[in-house]
């Protein structure tokens, strides 16, 4: 493979380490709603499935009942968004890779959580693009989501010249989907689960990114 064109990073437990902040949330949420949530539970059936998934799913609500509770959800988060949680090593990758290739963000979050979190970090000048769950009809694992930000990246690139970062099995699913090359990050879910990928790393760091892009 020759190197990378353009770079598209997921959001949750990806670029933002924030899959611990999510279950504090979903399991603050779902105990006040009569269904307590295990970090079993979270990782081994929720984390990476949509908003709807998530919480529909658990609670077994739909329609405009669903709809509160998604947008309290995202209440939550929003007011706990500072950018922390985006590592200085991350930082520092992003910023080399935007100098060389366009970067991106695809991602089952919506919008108003992942501005404030890339604002926070410094980030948000350095993206091309963000597709969000506001911006697709079906989320992860579908590909929509990563073949809107083929689209919005431009210069002609085909999907085999863009590597995905991605945490879950769904977003791994969603990147190969759409023919993107997909690294898969440790630390969500377990190896088997991503075995779909290109490849398994650690983490996302200077090092690895010089190597994708040059």
């Amino acid at each position: 493979m020759g190197p990378a064109r353009a770079l598209v990073f997921d959001f949750n437990g990806t670029l933002s380490h924030d899959e611990p902040v999510l279950f504090g949330i979903y399991s603050e949420l779902f105990a006040e709603h009569g269904r307590p949530l295990t970090e079993t539970d979270y990782y081994g059936r929720l984390a990476g499935n949509t908003e709807e998934a998530i919480i529909g799913g658990w609670l077994g609500v739909e329609g405009d009942e669903l709809q509160a509770l998604v947008e309290e959800r995202i209440d939550r988060y929003v007011a706990r968004a500072d950018g922390s949680t985006i590592t200085a090593g991350l930082r520092e990758a992003v910023r080399y890779a935007s100098a060389r290739v366009p970067v991106a963000v695809v991602s089952g979050a919506y919008r108003r959580e992942i501005e404030p979190v890339l604002a926070g970090a410094e980030l948000a000048p350095h993206m091309t693009a963000v597709v969000a769950a506001d911006d697709v009809r079906r989320g992860k694992p579908d590909p929509e989501g990563y073949r809107l930000a083929l689209e919005a990246l431009g210069d002609g690139l085909a999907p085999q010249d863009v590597v995905a970062f991605e945490d879950t099995e769904a977003g791994v699913a969603s990147a190969t989907g759409a023919g993107l090359r997909c690294l898969a990050v440790r630390g969500t879910l377990p190896d088997a689960r991503l075995a779909a990928a290109e490849r398994i790393v650690d983490a996302i760091d200077l090092d690895l990114v010089r190597s994708l892009v040059g």
